[in-house]
């Protein structure tokens, strides 16, 4: 009698039973995705056999374990650093040995270097960004994220836009700045000296004719240019067609000195230049639309941002951001070629090609999503299913087996 039929299914039905488990065990798995057991049946050959359709199987064995790389739901975090993959890629990611492994699942950490890494403490690649934060494409390697503040940057420009209420009373008195009536409108705005040091900067503009106005200017209450006897003096003029449209003089950018403070908190700061093209007259109240500086105070790194493109944005406590890098993603022409090797990793094989890399949103490449991971692609419900029916099958299975027995018992009985 030949048990091998139920034999092999017993055998075969286990081996789905234990996939179905893994299933299960994972369901909560980020980046995890689901396994499919997939049979064959077992046919005897021999050499010059009769062809035909009485050919009696002999079982079933195992013919693969596969994984199927659907997408799974992406659910939020609270971690800027948690990243889900929308759509085609995987991670790349580097292990202390330097091998590159591919992941699904975003959990990832800075580490005390200020690598980004996951929970196996490999490494996450792409592209670094220079001290300006421009990123430049090339080879990934391990990304490194600033963990030093960042230098302060001394003004060099300011740029108003604003408007000169034409209807403004001219007036020719000696302007003094605690007296509002020497003066027609004012505003004010802070400058950074080469340390990084704040230098509270008020303009005055004061309309000494029609379609004149002379711009004075404080640094901490004092003013920045005297007449040489003391007394204030205008550090530049304005002079506007009678349209009130862009000014006429200065036709070009003014370069103002502020002196070093007297007090030393801050330093002298040379070659600021006061652009004031974008000034208007017009028959309506004074305002400004726009009052722009280029430089900034030294600042900390206070969080991080990544874009759906795998920009990596620092952004630091005096208000800046800059690049600090980007993700690159790589995809595979057949993902299900990939060797599983545990810890939510992959490795490439012959049979899965090699990867495809490029920025996230790219070609194939999926989007990005910051503060957010990606689960399981498990159904619980149909893995349920699954293993009542591998239940009834390995029942089944053991009967076949059962009736065997009681037929050879009773050939053996026969007397």
């Amino acid at each position: 009698m030949n048990f091998q039929q139920g034999l092999s299914g017993l055998n075969t039905t286990s081996k789905s039973l234990e996939v179905i488990g893994n299933n299960i065990a994972n369901a909560s798995t980020y980046g995890a995705k689901t396994s499919r057991a997939e049979f064959a049946d077992i046919y005897a050959g021999a050499l010059g056999a009769a062809g035909g359709t009485s050919n009696i199987g002999i079982g079933v064995n195992l013919a693969a374990v596969t994984q199927q790389f659907s997408q799974g739901t992406i659910s939020s975090t609270e971690n800027s650093l948690d990243v889900a993959i929308n759509g085609s890629g995987f991670f790349q990611v580097q292990d202390t040995s330097g091998a590159l492994l591919y992941s699904r699942n975003g959990q990832f950490k800075v580490d005390n270097q200020g690598f980004i890494v996951n929970n196996q403490g490999q490494q996450l690649l792409g592209y670094a960004a220079d001290s300006q934060g421009v990123i430049t494409p090339r080879a990934a390697g391990p990304l490194q994220l600033p963990t030093s503040g960042i230098a302060p940057m001394e003004t060099t420009s300011v740029n108003m836009e604003m408007n000169l209420d034409s209807r403004a009373t001219a007036t020719t008195t000696a302007i003094d700045f605690n007296d509002a009536t020497t003066y027609t409108k004012a505003t004010s705005q802070t400058l950074y000296d080469v340390k990084g040091q704040a230098v509270a900067m008020t303009y005055y503009f004061k309309k000494t004719a029609t379609d004149n106005w002379d711009v004075y200017a404080t640094a901490n209450g004092t003013t920045i240019a005297d007449d040489g006897a003391g007394n204030p003096a205008p550090v530049t003029s304005i002079v506007f067609p009678t349209s009130g449209a862009a000014p006429t003089s200065p036709a070009a950018p003014v370069a103002i000195t502020i002196p070093a403070a007297a007090d030393g908190s801050y330093e002298a700061m040379t070659g600021v230049t006061l652009d004031l093209s974008s000034a208007t007259q017009y028959g309506s109240s004074f305002s400004v639309t726009d009052l722009t500086q280029d430089g900034y105070a030294p600042g900390e790194l206070s969080s991080l941002q990544i874009a759906e493109n795998g920009i990596i944005t620092a952004r630091y406590t005096n208000g800046t951001t800059k690049a600090a890098g980007q993700i690159e993603l790589a995809n595979f022409r057949n993902p299900q070629g990939l060797q599983a090797l545990g810890g939510n990793a992959w490795a490439a094989t012959y049979a899965s090609g090699d990867p495809v890399v490029g920025e996230p949103t790219s070609g194939t490449m999926g989007a990005l999503q910051s503060g957010a991971l990606e689960e399981s692609n498990v159904d619980l419900t149909g893995e349920l299913v699954n293993m009542i029916t591998a239940q009834r099958i390995y029942q089944a299975n053991a009967q076949t087996i059962k009736t065997q027995d009681a037929v050879l018992q009773t050939l053996v009985s026969l007397r």
